[in-house]
């Protein structure tokens, strides 16, 4: 009982934005900057509340490692600075529901459905787990669409967004709607075999096309846009932010 008081005080705090202390060190701040192209490209005042909000998304997670010697602060900041990147135009956004963050060196085997995986998230246990290798090299491309760290972060937001805590619904539900519709025809579209900017992995599900939108909202803003300039605006609403309009200043 007393620690379930104890959590919901801790909650309620970093939703105010008063749990948290923590600051980055220089390093730190550096390690974000290597690994944040997305970053660079902010004025400094928004560097500032980006460099605030990695730090508080560090101190509300537990970072676990598998088959590697430690979890690195490297590590802790770039999966940070990919999580703050997606919800920055939005409010205190830290994926409450998700406390730990497993990292494993390489492809992992997942017992539950036996495969090899290079990420998932699992809303049961709170998860969300990340291979190094795959996240890494999903940075160093930053314009082909494909980045591991924006997709997995990214169901995790799908999923929160629906799940009942104090971070629950922070995506309107009339815009909502209407980016379904038109999630909806584009899944259509590649199954259909017709010519779309989305891998095909993106028709699977909504969970997996809303996944491969941000990967290429991120990445290939332009792109994405002269392709549909429709689902752009839709995505720019949902998320209360224009990569575009980032990368011109």
């Amino acid at each position: 009982m007393l620690k379930a008081v104890r959590d919901v005080i801790k909650a309620t705090l970093n939703y105010f934005g008063i749990f948290g202390r923590g600051r980055l060190n220089q390093e730190q701040v550096r390690k974000v900057k290597k690994y944040s192209p997305y970053f660079r490209q902010l004025k400094l005042k928004h560097q500032k509340k980006f460099i605030w909000r990695v730090s508080q998304f560090i101190t509300a997670k537990k970072f676990v490692y598998r088959g590697m010697e430690e979890v690195t602060e490297e590590m802790k900041v770039v999966v940070a600075a990919l999580s703050v990147q997606i919800t920055f135009g939005l409010p205190r956004i830290y994926l409450s529901h998700f406390k730990k963050i497993l990292i494993y060196p390489d492809n992992y085997y997942s017992t539950i459905n036996n495969q090899y995986h290079k990420g998932e998230v699992n809303p049961r246990f709170g998860i969300i787990v990340l291979s190094w290798k795959n996240l890494v090299e999903g940075i160093a491309n930053e314009s082909d669409g494909v980045n591991l760290g924006i997709h997995e972060l990214a169901h995790a937001i799908h999923l929160e967004n629906r799940i009942s805590n104090h971070e629950y619904g922070f995506i309107d539900s009339k815009l909502w709607k209407k980016y379904y519709d038109l999630a909806e025809y584009e899944m259509f579209k590649i199954k259909e075999g017709d010519t779309s900017l989305f891998r095909s992995a993106a028709a699977i599900d909504h969970h997996e096309f809303f996944a491969v939108l941000l990967e290429n909202f991120f990445e290939r803003p332009k792109a994405l846009k002269a392709y549909s300039p429709n689902l752009y605006r839709k995505t720019t609403l949902l998320l209360k932010q224009d990569p575009l309009k980032i990368l011109m200043k």
